[in-house]
């Protein structure tokens, strides 16, 4: 049953994002979904949201909760599922916490004083 899940995940994350590739546009911002996770009754799915960009975080995540009634049915239409999953979006700052977690590290590394 778990592997199946992962798939479902994996199945719902690469038509996710192209449908938001082909009918969304941000302005100044590259927009990508990290993670999908379908509960396992799978009527709701939480997507994971990163982006790259000069618009901000709340704009993109406002834009994509108001899309989500059609972002739904455009993944209805391209995915045959028993349900199609509710979705709910959240900002995926884990890149962002990585790369400060490298810089912290990198730091540790470098003695006070030295440049490399």
């Amino acid at each position: 049953m778990k592997h199946r899940m992962l798939r479902v995940n994996e199945l719902l994350k690469r038509e996710l994002s192209g449908i938001i590739a082909r009918e969304m546009s941000f302005d100044g911002a590259l927009v990508s979904i990290n993670h999908v996770d379908v509960t396992s009754d799978l009527k709701n799915a939480h997507v994971f949201v990163s982006f790259l960009g000069s618009e901000s975080g709340g704009s993109v995540m406002s834009k994509l909760a108001s899309h989500r009634a059609t972002l739904q049915a455009e993944l209805a239409r391209h995915v045959t599922m028993k349900y199609t999953p509710h979705l709910t979006f959240h900002l995926d700052d884990s890149i962002e916490r990585g790369a400060r977690v490298i810089e912290i590290l990198q730091e540790i590394e470098t003695p006070h004083g030295q440049d490399k």
